[in-house]
């Protein structure tokens, strides 16, 4: 398959069905939201290194979790019972990813995180679209999360832990109260062994992508969720 390259003036992507077998589909372009929103209501998202042209992937199969199908471990009960961590949603979406960009992954020659992507996180965050989850220890930030949110879908995008078991709490506890709004599907991208070990699982793309476009007609809940999850 070719690889496409997209236009400054068009936000428009060709189908997600033309990608390669890696799953790349389109370079160039730019990460304004419309573009970037667009996207993710196609299946497709950024993922490049510093000095690369942006890269549109939109990968077979998906990696996704059906928040029912949540698995907790015997170890990780204790934990959340303890109380070891505080948690909290859209509190400090800047350090959240700024420490997603800075951890240091040993499978990857650099951080995907470029600053032109951090800043049109945060841009999407103050629209109300991307989300942050806060794991704190003692008053310290110790591990977080970040996505999207559109419909009743949750596009996972980075995470970082700095004390064992603080990424877990804050994806189990996000996934929990995801659970308790209606959400139905969180997107993981590709596969990794800690979500899997959570209980993510491999979807056939075409089963994805049919899976938004009934999603695309749900209303998102759009805004900071700080108070609303404090609630739930």
């Amino acid at each position: 398959m070719p690889i496409f390259w997209l236009s400054d003036n068009d936000i428009s992507f060709p189908s997600p069905h033309l990608a390669e077998a890696e799953g790349v589909l389109a370079m160039g372009g730019d990460l304004k939201p419309q573009r970037l929103l667009r996207a993710y209501q196609m299946g497709i998202f950024p993922w490049y290194n510093e000095g690369e042209p942006i890269i549109w992937w939109s990968p077979d199969p998906r990696f996704v979790m059906y928040p029912s199908k949540l698995k907790v471990s015997k170890s990780m009960r204790k934990v959340l019972r303890d109380n070891i961590f505080h948690v909290t949603v859209d509190t400090d979406f800047k350090a959240v990813i700024e420490n997603c960009q800075q951890t240091y992954r040993p499978d990857q020659g650099g951080t995907w995180i470029t600053d032109d992507m951090l800043e049109a996180y945060l841009e999407l965050h103050d629209l109300g679209f991307a989300h942050s989850v806060e794991v704190w220890q003692e008053g310290d930030l110790v591990g977080g999360l970040y996505g999207v949110s559109l419909g009743k879908c949750f596009f996972g995008e980075s995470m970082f832990t700095k004390v064992s078991n603080a990424s877990k709490t804050g994806f189990i506890i996000l996934v929990k109260k995801l659970t308790a709004l209606g959400f139905d599907l969180i997107d993981c991208q590709t596969h990794t062994s800690h979500l899997e070990s959570l209980g993510a699982e491999d979807m056939d793309r075409e089963e994805f992508l049919n899976y938004l476009k009934q999603n695309n007609k749900k209303e998102t809940l759009r805004g900071k969720w700080t108070k609303l999850m404090e609630k739930i």
